[in-house]
């Protein structure tokens, strides 16, 4: 996975990613807009894993592309060591944690889920090295703590990490959540809801000092994700500035998800043997945020779709690993399993691994050949969707920032979007165009080659693979 990775061209939420490692690696305390000549206060991106990642950059010497490349076989071990604390925690059989990795990587759908969050095989190409990767990979880890607590070590073995018991565990946990919080506050939502349902499924005997280590443990992630100086993590609740390109998630769902309901079998079973299954309840509360991001219109609840899918597929896993003989009902499961997982498999994931043949992860063009003549900083009008992007991962700032962001006010990003449109338009007057250049102190202009370049500009360079033109404001 992580060759695949390293193989595919960085493309969609990656130039963010690498311009916020870029704005940190150039300013630890004190970092920019991720894309615009702005202050960056209050970006959620400025997370403690962005943080990490700024001062890794700072001591290397690499560039935001370099250190998200060599974030993704880090986020990889976070996640598979995460996944398997988890499983055995949810059973003793050896077999489950390699059949639950199957599940997550291979039973989606036949239509291409690519969104950060998304751990199908194709997917991971892409969003491996992405703060949500790491995420989701504690957000297992923290369930196999509270699992294990939940459970107080009866019917499996706890194989978790020593040291960790009494009050300070609780403590500790409670930090676990709020850097899940910190670093991807979406994946975190979902991170909640599995420990809900993991305590309400198991903790027996609701004693004050029970209720009372848990309460620790919710008011040190509130705490502690309160104290983080970069953004204001609570004040994202009510944003609902990326509602709208998150819709898609909804119009896409059948497609992309139906091969997980493969483990709904597997879920009715364990609801049968128990109605406070913990896996049961994850999956009923997935469910009904996802209806609740639907119905209000706040789309954006429905990236927790990746992690919904993963009490079905757990369950699956754990059924299929029970040991021979089997009735005739979980041979059945297990060749629609496989059937599956090899639809899976061949129709989307196979591209992933095997290059040509199969439907192939996109491939974006690098724009090294204009960041080279750009300094950092210096600002950019772009009317290329790639670019725009993209460049800013290389160190340029956009005058009108691709992305929305809770440091910028949406208002002032239309206005900007609106002032490089008039700079872009045919009719547009040398006056005009001299007036944006000065309101944002644009240097250079990244333009598709159907666009002509203006007089007052010079071409500096241009891409042989997509004709685009880097031109010098004079």
């Amino acid at each position: 996975m992580s060759l695949a990775y390293w193989r595919v061209p960085l493309c969609c939420d990656a130039g963010q990613h690498a311009a916020v490692i870029e704005r940190l690696r150039a300013s630890l305390l004190h970092p920019r807009h991720p894309m615009a000549d702005l202050p960056g206060a209050g970006s959620p991106y400025y997370s403690p894993y962005a943080l990490a990642e700024g001062v890794f950059a700072r001591l290397t010497g690499f560039g935001g592309w370099e250190v998200l490349r060599l974030a993704g076989p880090l986020n990889l071990l976070v996640l598979l060591t995460g996944l398997n604390r988890f499983v055995r925690v949810l059973t003793p059989r050896p077999w489950a944690p390699v059949l639950a990795l199957g599940a997550m990587t291979l039973l989606w759908g036949t239509d291409r889920a690519w969104w950060s969050g998304y751990l199908g095989l194709m997917s991971m190409t892409g969003n491996l090295g992405y703060p949500s990767t790491f995420a989701i990979g504690l957000t297992f880890w923290a369930w196999a703590l509270t699992g294990a607590r939940a459970r107080d070590g009866r019917q499996v073995r706890y194989v978790g990490p020593g040291g960790l018991r009494g009050l300070p565990g609780y403590a500790l946990l409670g930090l676990l959540y709020a850097l899940i919080l910190l670093v991807h506050p979406i994946t975190s939502v979902a991170a909640v809801l599995g420990a809900v349902a993991l305590v309400a499924g198991w903790q027996r005997g609701w004693r004050a000092a029970v209720a009372g280590r848990w309460a620790l443990t919710g008011a040190v992630a509130l705490g502690a994700a309160a104290l983080w100086p970069y953004f204001d993590v609570f004040a994202l609740a009510g944003d609902g500035s990326v509602d709208g390109m998150h819709r898609v998630l909804y119009l896409d769902l059948p497609g992309e998800f139906w091969l997980a309901l493969l483990g709904l079998p597997a879920l009715w079973l364990r609801g049968r043997r128990s109605a406070r299954d913990p896996l049961v309840l994850m999956f009923a509360l997935d469910c009904a945020v996802v209806a609740y991001g639907w119905v209000s219109g706040h789309y954006t609840y429905g990236r927790i779709l990746g992690l919904s899918l993963v009490p079905a597929q757990f369950a699956l896993a754990v059924e299929l690993a029970a040991p021979r003989p089997w009735g005739r009902w979980r041979r059945v499961l297990g060749c629609a399993a496989a059937a599956g997982a090899l639809t899976g498999f061949l129709t989307v994931q196979a591209g992933a691994l095997i290059p040509g043949g199969f439907p192939q992860p996109p491939e974006w063009p690098s724009y090294t050949w204009a960041a080279r003549h750009m300094r950092p900083g210096e600002v950019v009008i772009t009317d290329g969707y790639y670019a725009g992007h993209a460049i800013a991962g290389y160190g340029p700032d956009l005058a009108a920032p691709a992305w929305p962001d809770a440091s910028l006010d949406e208002r002032e990003r239309a206005r900007r979007a609106a002032d490089v449109a008039a700079y872009l338009a045919p009719d547009s007057t040398a006056a005009r165009r001299t007036a944006v250049v000065r309101r944002y102190h644009v240097r250079w202009l990244l333009l598709t080659r159907w666009r002509r370049v203006p007089a007052e500009a010079v071409v500096v360079a241009w891409s042989e693979r997509t004709g685009e033109v880097l031109a010098r404001v004079r």
